[in-house]
């Protein structure tokens, strides 16, 4: 099996291509984003861009310093854990671990909670988790003693994904979740994408290109509990 921490390439040689800038200036066009910390703006708008919807910046919920340090981590090859292959399949720059297919049900556990387990076992603590199917995976991530880098938690669905997400925050583990019943794999890989794709501080070189579609630079204020919470759309001319 692959090292989990391994295919992991330098942000600054991803190359952004036309129409992915032209989405993102269309987005800023039309929310502004510029209130947010870098991170956090980071994966609102990849979050938002993914999904083609704004309410997500006040949907999101999350924490500037947690973000930091699974920012780190990450770039530090941590393992990142995925819950469903189709998770796995939008995190294109960093082999993931996924058992799903590996798992069985049983009395009182469904296949994707016995997934945790079985990823657990194989990884430890300290990695992140990204969570973008099953509610009963994120349930089961809870019940572990996992120390997670972070957890992406978006889970979608009509039945437990709000309520689970609803857990992860009272847990107190540095999270990224939102409070609709709404996430889904593309939106949990692009939160784990934002981290990948956000430049990684060079002490011996200040002056970085970044990874991602360039906005104007603005100070950062702290970071919200909730990430949309200040946020405003553009009044339109």
């Amino acid at each position: 099996m692959a090292d989990p921490g391994t295919r992991t390439t330098d942000p600054e040689a991803r190359v952004v291509h036309p129409i992915e800038q032209e989405s993102f200036r269309r987005l800023r066009a039309r929310l502004d984003t510029s209130h947010f910390p870098p991170l956090t703006r980071a994966v609102v708008e990849r979050v938002i861009h993914s999904a083609a919807d704004l309410d997500y910046a006040s949907d999101l919920v999350t924490d500037e310093v947690a973000l930091e340090k699974a920012h780190r981590a990450l770039h530090d090859g941590a393992p990142v854990v995925v819950d469903v292959e189709m998770v796995a399949a939008g995190i294109t720059r960093r082999d993931t671990v996924c058992r799903l297919k590996d798992a069985v049900s049983g009395p009182g556990l469904t296949r994707s909670a016995h997934a945790i387990r079985l990823a657990y076992e194989q990884v430890g603590p300290g990695a992140l988790w990204v969570i973008g199917c099953a509610p009963t995976a994120l349930e089961e991530l809870l019940t572990l003693d996992a120390a997670p880098a972070l957890v992406i938690g978006l889970p979608v669905g009509f039945v437990g994904a709000a309520e689970s997400k609803a857990a992860l925050r009272e847990s107190g583990l540095p999270a990224v979740s939102n409070v609709s019943e709404k996430g889904g794999s593309a939106v949990a890989a692009a939160a784990l994408n934002a981290l990948l794709y956000h430049p990684v501080s060079h002490p011996e070189s200040p002056s970085v290109a970044h990874s991602v579609p360039r906005a104007e630079s603005h100070p950062a204020p702290e970071a919200q509990s909730r990430a949309g919470s200040p946020s405003k759309s553009k009044e339109k001319s």
